[in-house]
């Protein structure tokens, strides 16, 4: 346990910042199955449009350091593969 002021001050805004990045993570995670699911139901349009968000949110969580860049780009890559393959 920390016994100085600053690093119980850390603990508490390191929980805090947790919470808010697993948040990030989830919303960017929500909008990812949402293109998935059109993409598997055959809708183009649809797909395409949830792609749209998803790519923008995943480029928010990677430049906030929620995803490592090449991950929030391979991801963003393999959805786009499968619009495409519609």
């Amino acid at each position: 346990m920390a016994n100085h002021k600053s690093a119980k001050i850390r603990i508490n805004r390191n929980k805090k910042r947790a919470i808010v990045a697993g948040a990030r993570r989830n919303r960017v995670r929500t909008f990812v199955k949402k293109v998935i699911a059109a993409v598997m139901a055959g809708n183009k349009e649809e797909a395409t449009a949830a792609f749209i968000v998803a790519e923008s949110e995943m480029a928010k969580a990677a430049q906030k350091g929620i995803f490592k860049k090449n991950h929030a780009s391979r991801v963003v890559s393999r959805l786009a593969q499968k619009i495409k393959a519609l």
